[in-house]
């Protein structure tokens, strides 16, 4: 068993890292973190452990310069830390981490790659006199994660999916209960009766509009956004993506007034963000035909199982049949003896 570090993802093939990656998601897929690389405010190194030629665990790695998102900074999350250089290890965008291990390793092997990746992101972090941490990692590998790193997992928020059973819209409706689907018709039959012509949409397409829709979405929710920048992003994440993004977007009078943006991935139908000129919508519900109900549908036409919806809001998401895990923050190191 050997480990390797890397500063580029291009040089690993697609098919192996995503053998490692499909059950982790979206945010930790090869397409993903290549077109995160370029993100300035990091330096990035992949950690590589390969037996007998065969890649079996890796982990990004990042050296953080400047964070711009509070909810990647270590002293916002938790309030025993005090502002410090942080490596991030693992997804660093997405709020959805874990190491990526190969399944078929056998519990011995798996323990072994596992120590390797915490030992790079440990040896990194030195090197730059950092602190390492794995922020917001699932449910499921957060012990596994805790006991290779000597730490505790500390609690960060909800993780929010909607499993989709069946083949069809009615077979999700079917595992709700009657009176919610009662109301999701409701929803669902005001916003096609609100006369909106609804387009679907490569990103590349409609980033501008998209990008104004997204940062009026923002200022609703106290965090002012320049609309500008906000396109910015859109076109980098549609080039970086390959423009494989799908929007849904709802028009009114010719111009887009809400609309969704979401990648599909494994089996899984994954929403990336959402935008409103509240000016103009018709009082359709249309938030949550955007977010949930048209995603659910498109998910169902194109074979997939479930719909990410993430954090927050998980009132509104388990209303419409989500279910939540718990993500954890875990240091890379064990603390000081007496914190």
């Amino acid at each position: 068993m050997t480990l390797d570090l890397i500063s580029d993802i291009r040089d690993v093939p697609a098919e192996a890292w995503d053998a490692l990656a499909a059950r982790a998601g979206l945010y930790l897929s090869h397409q993903w973190l290549a077109a995160q690389q370029p993100d300035p405010t990091a330096q990035v190194r992949y950690a590589l452990v390969h037996d007998d030629g065969r890649l079996i665990a890796a982990a990004p790695l990042y050296v953080v310069d400047t964070e711009p998102n509070d909810l990647y900074r270590v002293h916002e999350l938790l309030p025993d830390r005090v502002p410090a250089r942080t490596l991030l290890a693992g997804a660093r965008r997405g709020y959805l981490n874990a190491p990526l291990l190969h399944p078929h390793l056998s519990p011995g092997r798996r323990r072994e790659a596992l120590n390797q990746l915490v030992a790079a992101a440990g040896s990194l972090a030195a090197a730059h006199q950092a602190q390492p941490w794995w922020l917001y990692v699932t449910d499921e590998a957060a012990a596994e994660l805790a006991e290779a790193c000597g730490t505790k997992a500390a609690p960060l928020n909800l993780d929010a999916r909607i499993p989709l059973p069946g083949h069809t819209f009615d077979d999700y409706l079917a595992g709700l209960p009657s009176r919610r689907r009662v109301t999701i018709r409701r929803e669902r039959r005001a916003f096609a009766e609100a006369g909106y012509e609804l387009r679907t949409l490569r990103l590349s397409e409609c980033a501008d509009a998209a990008g104004a829709l997204a940062a009026r979405l923002q200022a609703r929710h106290g965090h002012p956004a320049d609309p500008a920048f906000m396109a910015g992003l859109l076109r980098e994440q549609a080039e970086g993506m390959a423009d494989t993004g799908v929007v849904l977007a709802a028009y009114a009078g010719g111009r887009m007034v809400a609309f969704s943006l979401f990648y599909r991935y494994a089996d899984t139908v994954w929403v990336r963000s959402t935008g409103y000129d509240y000016a103009h919508l018709r009082a359709a519900h249309e938030y949550f035909n955007l977010a949930y109900y048209l995603p659910i549908a498109y998910a169902y036409a194109h074979g997939a199982t479930a719909l990410h919806l993430g954090m927050e809001s998980l009132r509104a998401k388990t209303l419409r049949g989500a279910v939540t895990t718990p993500l954890w923050a875990i240091g890379g190191t064990p603390r000081p003896a007496g914190r």
